[in-house]
Formats: structure tokens, sequence, C-alpha cells
């Protein structure tokens, strides 16, 4: 073994001594004592499983190797580069991110699916409480005048949210000219508060007032899912309006939508109630599409804030404006509601509230899970109705309406698809074509490499043909 002297206080060089090789091993070998071999780097010694370094070292040091230095062989350098690169430190860090991100994704999709569960509950509890309201006061446009005006509730329950979850400490009067930026740089006047608010605020009007008619007409479940035929209006508006990427997924998408609108008015003939129905359902989710289309391209970019402070002067809008409308109509004995005291409170306060609470969770969700879950919240409102229907209403539905209803949720889905699903796809099935030629091609192998052996085996050779 090589030894070494003691180092001195001042510094000097350390005196190496050779001694003969007395238990020479060859690599990968482990040494007759069982033990291991110590390398010396200038004066820290390096153990070695193997020995390998070590006899290295003694090898270029009595050849004289020019500019060798003791314990920097060539297999010394690599083990250093490798355990430079991989670090236990680097290694761990590494996996704590991606467990970090795993987590984070995970919560980000169970809070998503707690999101859509709520968004189909109180969308089927809206819908089914109207049809409840109807039975005793049937005053559609006043029930949608008094639900919209519970989105004043909007900006006060943000602000709530927004000082238990964050530190900043900002009064009301503070956050609300802040949020007010969306209407400009100078903040809210009255007259870009007319300007801004109105056209929302009267397809916002139009849109439930047009629900809440077709539900007079129709079951629950069949103005649901006609409702649904919003999304590919939206896209053939945007595709228009908003010069949006063609995809021709979606012209099929919106083909079977119309294709379902035309099953559900042929399934009583095109005549009666039922086409009635159909056109007012159609009609609410094409002004619903026409409000989300102006929405997104005049408000794409404002933020949760700005737009919990739209939603609430939507709200004053519709008291301060439109309040006239149910009085007209109340003194023209189009609506007729009655004394005050007789009017039906707990449904309308549980149908505002459930409504005001759908709402939320449409504007929030996108805030905090997938955009996707959203819209398959409001998709599964129509099973969820039709469950309903069945059990409590016994209602009994022909062929033709479940055939339509089921063209159109197919529609639906596939609108879902995102901008670029057909490249993911190829590039997808083009990775399991290559993994199915790299197996084949290995069986290959092992076959050709079998006959080989066999033929070996049995004396006789394969010559190959020119």
């Amino acid at each position: 073994m090589m030894s070494t002297e003691s180092l001195s206080e001042s510094g000097d060089q350390p005196c190496i001594r050779l001694e003969p090789l007395k238990n020479t091993h060859l690599p990968g070998k482990t040494t007759p004592t069982g033990g291991s071999c110590v390398v010396f780097t200038g004066s820290s010694p390096k153990v070695t499983a193997n020995g390998v370094h070590d006899i290295e070292d003694r090898i270029l040091r009595i050849t004289g190797y020019y500019g060798y230095n003791p314990g920097y062989s060539s297999h010394r350098r690599e083990d250093g580069s490798e355990s430079h690169a991989e670090t236990p430190g680097s290694e761990t860090s590494g996996e704590s991110r991606s467990y970090q991100t795993c987590t984070n994704t995970a919560l980000k999709v169970l809070g998503g699916l707690l999101v859509v569960l709520c968004i189909s509950s109180s969308w089927v509890g809206t819908t089914q409480v109207v049809k409840l309201t109807f039975q005793s006061f049937s005053c559609p446009f006043f029930i949608s005048w008094f639900s919209s005006n519970w989105n004043i509730l909007f900006f006060p329950i943000y602000y709530s949210v927004h000082v238990v979850t964050t530190r900043e400490k900002q009064t009301p009067i503070q956050k609300f000219r802040e949020c007010s930026k969306l209407f400009g740089e100078d903040g809210m006047t009255l007259k870009l508060f007319v300007k801004r608010t109105a056209p929302f605020s009267i397809l916002w009007t139009l849109t439930n007032y047009l629900y809440l008619l077709a539900l007079k007409k129709l079951t629950a479940t069949d103005v649901s899912a006609l409702y649904c035929c919003h999304k590919a209006f939206v896209f053939l508006l945007s595709w228009i309006v908003l010069k949006d990427r063609f995809m021709g997924v979606r012209i099929v998408a919106a083909i079977m939508a119309i294709t379902g609108i035309v099953m559900m008015a042929y399934a009583d003939g095109f005549h009666g109630d039922s086409f009635v129905g159909v056109a007012l359902a159609v009609g609410s989710a094409s002004t619903s599409a026409l409000y989300k289309v102006l929405f997104k391209m005049f408000l794409g970019s404002a933020n949760l804030g700005e737009v919990a402070h739209f939603l609430s002067t939507m709200g004053f809008f519709n008291l301060i404006f439109i309040s006239c409308v149910p009085l007209i109509l109340y003194f023209t004995k189009v609506e007729q509601w009655g004394s005050l005291s007789s009017l039906p409170w707990g449904y309308l306060c549980g149908l505002a509230g459930l409504w005001l609470v759908f709402n939320i969770l449409v504007h929030v969700g996108v805030v905090l899970t997938y955009p996707i879950l959203i819209s398959i919240g409001t998709l599964l409102s129509v099973p969820g109705n039709a469950a309903v229907d069945v059990l409590k209403h016994e209602v009994i539905f022909s062929m033709v309406r479940l055939a339509a209803t089921c063209i159109i949720c197919l529609g639906f889905l596939l609108l879902l698809l995102p901008e670029e699903w057909d490249s993911v796809t190829l590039r997808f099935l083009s990775t399991i074509a290559d993994k199915k030629s790299e197996e084949h091609g290995e069986e290959l192998t092992e076959s050709s490499i079998h006959t080989r052996s066999r033929s070996r085996a049995n004396g006789t050779v394969s010559i190959p043909l020119a």
C-alpha cells in the first residue's frame, strides 16, 4: 500500500514512499482480505471499492507520465463529472419540484371536479325551482328582473373574499375605483356607465326571460339541452366576428346542434307549444352566445375584480332602468302579481340565490380551474334535469327527443376539443405506430437469431443469395 508521512505545520509537500504491491488484484475483483483500497489525493484519502484507480495511479507515477497529478486518473475524472452532474441535492430538488407540480395539478383537478358538481347542481336546482314557482306565480319577466337585481351582490362578495384571503388592506371605495379602470383610465362616468352596461344588461335580461318562457312550454330537460346549443353559436359568431381559427370539427358540431334543434321541433310535428318552446330556447341560447362574444371582445382581458365590478354594475342598471318594464307589464295586465304579501318570496329568493351562485361559480371557476370543466358542468345539467323529470314529474321522453338530446350533447362535447387536437392526435398515433414497429423489429431479430442458432446446432449453414 501507499503511505505518507505526516505534514508539517509549515505547509511542506508530503513525502511519498512506494512500497511493493502485495495484494494486487484485478479490476472489479475484491481484495483477498475483503477490504478496500485507499487512494490519496493531495492529503485526503479516497476509498474505492475495486482498486482500479489505485493501480492506475501507481502505473502512471512509475512511468513518469508528464503532467500527471496523483489522484486524477481518467476513471476519477469520469466519476467526478458524473457525481457533479447528479448530486443528491439536485435530485432531491428535482423530485420536490415534480412532486409539488403533481400536487398542484391534482388539487386543481379535484377543485375543478367540485366546481363542476356545484355548477351542475345549481343550474339543475335553478331550472327545477322555476318550474315549481310557475305553479303559483306565472310571471317570467318579474322573476327574471328580480333575479338579475341580485347581481349587485357580486362585488361585495368579491371584496369580502379578497379581504379575507389577502393582506392588502383597501377600503371598498378604493377597491371599487381600482376595478373601475375597466371603463377607462378616468374611471366610470355616467356616459360610460350607460354605454358599456346597457347592451350587456339587455342581452342578459333577454337570455333569462326567453329561458323562463321556454320552461313554460317544454320540460326542463329539453330546455337545458337546447340551451347547450349556445356553445355552437359562440363558435360561429367568434369565427365571423372575432376571426377565430376555423376548425372543421367545430363546424360538424354546429351542424349537429342545428340537427338536434330541428329534431326537437319535429318531435310534435312543428306545431303547438313544442315548436314555440323550441324557438324560445334557441332564442335564449342565441342571445347568450351574443353576450359572451361581446364580453370576450370588449372585456376579454378583465380580471376577477373587474368582472365582479362589471356584473354589479349590470345589477344597478337593471334595478334603475329596467324596473319600468315589470311595471308596464303589470299595468297592462300581461303579468299579474297580486299583492306583495301573496308573492312566493321563498321560491323567488331561492331561485335568485341559486342563479347568483351559478353565475359566481362560472366566473370564478374559470380563474380557479380549467375552463373546460365549467362547460362540462353546464352539460351535466341535462342528465340531472332528466333524472328529476323522470323520478319526480314522471315525464316520458319519446325516441325522437332522446335522439335530439344526445346529438346536441355530442356536438357540445366536440366543441370542447382544443384547437391543436388534430396535431396532438396525429403525434399520438405516430408514437404508437413507432412503438409497434420497434416491437415488430425486435421480434424479427429474436426469431432470426433463434433460427440461426437452430441451424448451427443441426449442422446446417445458410448461404445468402446474391
